[in-house]
């Protein structure tokens, strides 16, 4: 039979709650990414392009402060223990997977932020500067060691800034989906508490005696 939830084994409000919210925000800004790449090279859509970048980087800010606050959470409370008995190698992998999104949460933010400090547009293939803010209300300064590069280094820089970044996102994609996977064929299939630690009012579904 599968033990009651108790606060022990829940994570902690702090916790589930910059869980969804980074959920939401990272999954909601890879579709946005897509349109407003390809929306800029189209004359009647290039002005509402220009505002989806600002709100990307906007966002994208969000997520790495987030990003930093659950590392500094989770490294400072420890997570519930895992089901007893889950296998070695499940354990192993749940935990990898863990630190693989934190790698991502991290990353993503990082090198768009050094890509628009390069100051080159990867689309357009020329050098352009755009202040960076969060939401219009704190300027957030480019990065120096990028900004103080000739213009060859800065145009590689960003280059491969892109090129990784892109990449990182179709890592968030498969990675999510075998997030969501292992949740759900623990709820459904083993019955255990693994998906309700994260939801909020969910109760674990009980194995047949």
């Amino acid at each position: 039979m599968t033990p009651p939830l108790t606060t022990s084994n829940r994570y902690t409000a702090v916790a589930v709650t910059l869980h969804w919210v980074m959920a939401i925000l990272i999954f909601g800004m890879i579709p946005v990414g897509w349109w407003m790449s390809d929306a800029v090279l189209d004359p009647a859509f290039r002005a509402k392009a220009g505002e989806a970048f600002q709100l990307h980087k906007s966002v994208g800010f969000t997520i790495l402060g987030l990003s930093v606050l659950r590392l500094v959470w989770r490294l400072t409370h420890k997570a519930p223990p895992l089901p007893p008995a889950m296998p070695a190698w499940e354990r192993n992998v749940a935990r990898l997977t863990h630190w693989l999104f934190y790698f991502l949460m991290i990353a993503l933010p990082v090198t768009g932020w050094v890509y628009v400090s390069a100051g080159y547009s990867v689309t357009f293939e020329r050098f352009f500067s755009v202040a960076s803010s969060w939401f219009g209300l704190v300027q957030v300064p480019h990065l120096e060691p990028i900004v103080g590069q000739d213009e060859a280094s800065r145009k590689a820089i960003a280059e491969t800034a892109m090129n990784v970044h892109s990449k990182l996102a179709w890592g968030v994609i498969v990675l999510g989906g075998l997030h969501v996977a292992a949740a759900l064929k623990h709820h459904f299939f083993n019955r255990d508490d693994v998906l309700a630690r994260m939801v909020p009012f969910l109760k674990p579904l009980r194995k047949a005696q």
